[in-house]
């Protein structure tokens, strides 16, 4: 978006041509008018000058030695820097294929010679009127552009907000409507335990005082298999612990999940979070009909402690997580249509370090991968790989979000297609702003 000038100050004329005695005219006729005129000899010398000082309109001559007019136009072209400054061609030819030869390498307009003073002047003028007003438009789309960004990362980061509240209060529901009934559940089957264990002892007494019982309560016995029942007793009170224990570590996943009261950022272990973040995705790694189970390998460093927003660096990992059981099924269902492929175990590989200053956690799955002309849109707002009704698009780039904006951090994605993809998370271990220790 190169201009030199306003409107209040003098235009700098570039003006080449290889005969003097035209550079001297109209450099009188231009300078008269208010203009300031450079001049050169030939294409060489032009593009010199240019790159020296950028000139607002070239007048450009057609036939030069060594390098004509259109070579000269082109060179001008195909640098960045110069590209945008409009470049008028003249000469003494006026003829029909020259003109389209013009346009075609890049000019805005041409004169024949002889050429007119008050001619010259209204091309030129007309051409700084035009450049002003496509720098202006451009100004403006930039300007466009930017809000567009703005709005979109604005609506993105309302909709993690809405998310998260909303998550926030699902669960701190979920874990008190669930946690009444379990511990009603769990503090009561120790006395249950107890109470069955009594009432087996006390049938054990009655076979050791009576051990020819009536043949109405040995048709019973026998009708329930009372044996079975009293060795199978203690196993079922077991199982009904392990459930409890199980739905008790869910919930209590579930609310480190959210922390949906801890806003402010904490001191916390990043493994316990990816834990309990797996914790919630076990349903959708177990075997299902169509896939085996998916094997996480996890390679966990000696972390300290990170400062962090720990329900949103959760959210993170969530999305993280779930991408790359999606990029492992879309592999199955791809492959499972070829009957001769081999499919390998599907597997999700957690890796931790620490990198200097900072923390590092790498999540790769070996699904597949993604195609180097989608990997720089990953993290647009609304962007997504998948099918129609699989994406929002807003996973990524809330993520990214989280670690950039929020964390100071970076994500990255390496990619080969057929082989996988990993996503790098790394943040620092202590953010500037206080923080009050997790505990």
């Amino acid at each position: 978006m190169h201009f030199n000038q306003t409107n209040h100050h003098k235009r700098n004329i570039l003006v080449v041509d290889d005969t003097p005695d035209n550079l001297r005219l109209l450099s009188a006729m231009l300078t008269a008018q208010g203009f300031e005129v450079r001049k050169a000899l030939n294409g060489k010398m032009a593009l010199t000058a240019c790159q020296m000082v950028l000139p607002d309109v070239i007048l450009l001559d057609i036939n030069m030695p060594d390098m004509d007019g259109y070579q000269v136009c082109q060179q001008l072209k195909a640098d960045e820097k110069t590209s945008e400054v409009p470049v008028i061609f003249i000469s003494a030819l006026d003829d029909v294929v020259d003109k389209v030869k013009a346009f075609d390498v890049g000019g805005v307009d041409y004169i024949a010679k002889p050429f007119h003073g008050a001619e010259v002047v209204l091309r030129i003028e007309n051409q700084i009127n035009l450049r002003l007003l496509q720098v202006k438009l451009q100004e403006k789309n930039f300007l466009l552009q930017q809000a567009l960004d703005n709005l979109k990362a604005a609506q993105v980061q309302q909709i993690q907000n809405e998310k998260m509240v909303a998550l926030g209060q699902l669960v701190a529901g979920l874990a008190h409507e669930i946690n009444n009934p379990i511990s009603f559940i769990y503090g009561n089957l120790q006395y249950a335990g107890q109470y069955v264990q009594d009432l087996v002892n006390m049938i054990e007494v009655y076979q050791q005082e009576y051990p020819k019982p009536t043949p109405k309560i040995q048709q019973i016995a026998n009708n329930i298999d009372l044996n079975f029942i009293v060795k199978d007793l203690q196993n079922l009170i077991g199982a009904m612990y392990r459930g409890s224990d199980r739905i008790r570590e869910i919930v209590l996943a579930l609310q480190h999940f959210s922390r949906h009261d801890e806003a402010e950022m904490k001191s916390v272990n990043i493994h316990e979070d990816i834990e309990n973040t797996l914790v919630m995705l076990q349903h959708r790694l177990r075997e299902v009909a169509d896939r085996p189970a998916i094997v996480v390998v996890k390679d966990y460093g000696n972390l300290p402690l990170v400062t962090c927003y720990p329900s949103e660096l959760n959210q993170v990992f969530m999305h993280l997580l779930n991408n790359a059981i999606d990029a492992i099924e879309e592999r199955v269902e791809n492959q499972s249509s070829a009957p001769d492929s081999q499919l390998p175990t599907p597997q999700i590989r957690i890796h931790t370090e620490v990198t200097l200053n900072m923390v590092k956690i790498a999540i790769a799955d070996n699904g597949l991968g993604i195609e180097e002309s989608l990997r720089s849109r990953l993290f647009d707002p609304f962007f997504t790989t998948k099918p129609v009704g699989k994406g929002s698009g807003l996973g990524l780039s809330i993520s990214h979000q989280i670690i950039v904006q929020k964390h100071r951090g970076n994500i990255t994605c390496t990619s080969s297609v057929g082989q996988g993809a990993e996503f790098a998370i790394e943040i620092p271990i202590e953010q500037p702003e206080p923080c009050v220790n997790y505990s």
